[in-house]
């Protein structure tokens, strides 16, 4: 990493590099996943299988698309025990979290007898993605379906994509069967977003499709959005430290790598006043980078995205933290609490130095999936509100319509609407 001093000419570089991430840099790839998208939407199960052949060599047909009750009794058979049990400590954390976000349906009685509210329902069918490949996320399975579950969502779906032998990674099914999916496909990629948007005979239609996946399953995402809802388009992870002189420089350094092990397109940050702990920080980092094993990752991580920026007080640093809006946001500051109300733009914020954010990640309670790229600023993190719509509910009665009817027909006709009028006049012809 190396440390650069901020003015307006390194913020603008910095803000514009971080924004190249974005899955909206890629146009040719936009046009293999329209067409993907299009054989899926046309052909269903044909299309479907013979993409899972072609990228995953995993022969699939109707009669093993389904993951069965016994792959995922056969998956707690070789799983960790110990690992159940903590899936299932975190399970609790989650669903406490979650059920607090919960909102009731409202209805207002005027003295005319008039109702207005509003109606709260969950979604019918929620969609997850659920990663395979590099990496397997069983504490991204928890974060997508259990706000689902809390919200009353009637059936939830899981898409992952196999190996070549049909077999989908132990966690994800056991997280999956703790969390509460009621069905889980063998499906990857692009295809099965594509799936899960316009259904096909083995897979039904889902109203949101919600998970995190490589640059073809968000492109996938954007191309599907309006046929079904979507969480977001999620870009690669990101952190950012603000951090003052006192803090610790290996904490500071082991949170920053904890996100650069991602992918090497992920942003790992520090924003500090401090000249001495900037130096410090990079030293630890060095050591950390000869000890862990995704150490060729993390240096890839470091060199395109990794920054040590120096501000002149801390007003500044706050500044520019508010400008990135990260996905996470960690203050390491003498008085992080003061901190805190500064911070306007950021998916999650970690508050003192026993606050790490891989405690965000697997345990705590509150959702993982979080805005990136900049989205912070206009995004939320997935939560209990994207698994419900709103209705509104008006019931008028003839003594409250009489009222405004006259204020109503004028709006109308001021819009060149007669018919609208004409619907509020002939109820008072008489």
């Amino acid at each position: 990493m190396r440390i650069i001093e901020l003015n307006s000419e390194t913020k603008k570089d910095v803000l514009t590099k971080l924004l190249k991430r974005g899955v909206s840099q890629f146009p040719d790839h936009e046009k293999v996943v329209g067409e993907i998208i299009e054989n899926v939407k046309n052909n269903g199960d044909a299309a479907l299988f013979s993409y899972t052949k072609k990228f995953d060599r995993c022969d699939l047909s109707a009669a093993n698309i389904r993951v069965t009750k016994e792959e995922i009794a056969a998956a707690y058979s070789r799983i960790d025990p110990a690992f159940v049990a903590v899936m299932k400590r975190a399970v609790k954390n989650i669903v406490s979290f979650h059920e607090k976000q919960k909102r009731n349906s409202w209805f207002e009685t005027k003295p005319d007898g008039s109702i207005l509210g509003q109606r709260i329902t969950p979604l019918d069918i929620s969609g997850v993605y659920v990663p395979g490949g590099k990496a397997a996320y069983p504490a991204s399975v928890l974060m997508n379906v259990i706000p689902a579950k809390v919200a009353g969502v009637a059936r939830i779906i899981v898409t992952t994509p196999p190996d070549a032998n049909g077999n989908v990674y132990d966690g994800t099914l056991v997280a999956c069967d703790i969390a509460g999916a009621d069905e889980i496909y063998k499906a990857g990629g692009a295809q099965a977003i594509a799936a899960m948007a316009f259904g096909t005979a083995s897979i039904p239609k889902a109203d949101k499709i919600t998970g995190p996946g490589n640059m073809y399953v968000t492109l996938a995402k954007k191309a599907c959005f309006g046929h079904v809802s979507i969480d977001s388009l999620a870009g690669p992870s990101e952190i950012l430290v603000l951090a003052d002189e006192w803090a610790n420089p290996r904490y500071v350094a082991a949170d920053l790598l904890s996100q650069a092990e991602h992918d090497e397109l992920a942003s790992a940050i520090l924003i500090t006043d401090s000249k001495a702990l900037a130096e410090k920080v990079v030293a630890e980092t060095k050591k950390f980078l000869d000890e862990l094993p995704r150490s060729d990752i993390m240096k890839a991580s470091l060199d395109n995205y990794g920054y040590v920026l120096l501000a002149k007080n801390m007003e500044e640093a706050i500044q520019l933290t508010n400008d990135i809006a990260a996905e996470h946001v960690e203050i390491l500051t003498k008085a992080p609490f003061e901190i805190m109300p500064k911070i306007r733009h950021a998916g999650a914020i970690f508050l003192g130095e026993y606050s790490s954010e891989p405690l965000g990640d697997y345990f705590a309670g509150p959702n993982h999936i979080i805005p990136t790229n900049g989205t912070a600023r206009f995004f939320s993190p997935l939560g209990v509100d994207d698994f419900v719509k709103k209705s509104s509910i008006i019931a008028y009665s003839q003594e409250g319509l009489e009222k405004v009817h006259e204020d109503i027909e004028l709006f109308a006709e001021k819009e060149g609407l007669t018919a609208h009028a004409n619907a509020i006049k002939v109820r008072f012809e008489a």
